[in-house]
């Protein structure tokens, strides 16, 4: 089964790109629908966030402006939101690939906003980075319902720059240009990838990994 982490910056077009895939066919495991049940009514995560941010809960799930404003520009209570989240969020990826590999899926897609900042191309076989404009992925974002200038730069501050996700990028797959060009790209990644040797599952030691590269291209295609 080979294993592709799916990324970009906020504003970039990635879940639009994560829409195409599932449409392709190849399966998708989502870590911010993830996020969103953890913290939704009756979610694992409430209660212990609760307990580290009072007074964040409403009507049984975790109220994510109030939240928001807890931990925007904090980056302590950043940190411990994070310790929080990300240990359910690879369990739920892990029982995902579980399940893929019981149903002997050729090609699944990890959709991680942070895959790069966290880490966690180290569980991939390839790395493909959703890129836009500059200009156009501004305007995209702020015309989002209570976006500001000011939270999109702290957001920006906490990604990889563009320009750095897309040097350790195995594909890159440009969303400006309508969608006709992303799907195109989204489809030869997909070709690229069938029929090619997994090397990141089943998982294997750290050890023999080391020195191994898969896929340099960092093309557009």
């Amino acid at each position: 089964m080979i294993i592709l982490g799916l990324t970009g910056s906020i504003g970039m077009g990635k879940s639009t790109a994560a829409a195409e895939f599932r449409r392709q066919g190849i399966p998708v495991h989502d870590s911010d629908a993830v996020v969103h049940r953890l913290l939704g009514p009756n979610g694992e995560a409430v209660a212990e966030i609760d307990a580290a941010f009072p007074g964040s809960a409403r009507g049984g799930g975790i109220d994510r402006k109030v939240l928001g404003d807890r931990v925007f520009g904090d980056p302590v209570a950043l940190r411990r939101l994070e310790s929080i989240l990300h240990p359910r969020v690879r369990m739920a990826e892990a029982v995902f690939l579980h399940r893929m590999a019981r149903r002997r899926a050729a090609l699944v897609v990890l959709d991680i906003p942070l895959l790069l900042e966290t880490g966690a191309q180290r569980r991939c076989d390839a790395v493909a980075v959703v890129t836009a404009p500059a200009r156009l992925q501004t305007r995209r974002v702020l015309a989002r319902p209570g976006m500001t200038p000011e939270k999109l730069a702290a957001i920006l501050a906490q990604q990889m720059p563009d320009r750095l996700k897309r040097r350790q990028a195995d594909f890159l797959i440009p969303s400006g240009l309508g969608r006709a060009p992303t799907n195109r790209a989204i489809r030869r990644v997909i070709a690229d990838l069938r029929g090619r040797v997994p090397f990141a599952w089943p998982p294997r030691p750290l050890i023999r990994r080391r020195g191994y590269k898969i896929l340099k291209s960092r093309r557009y295609i």
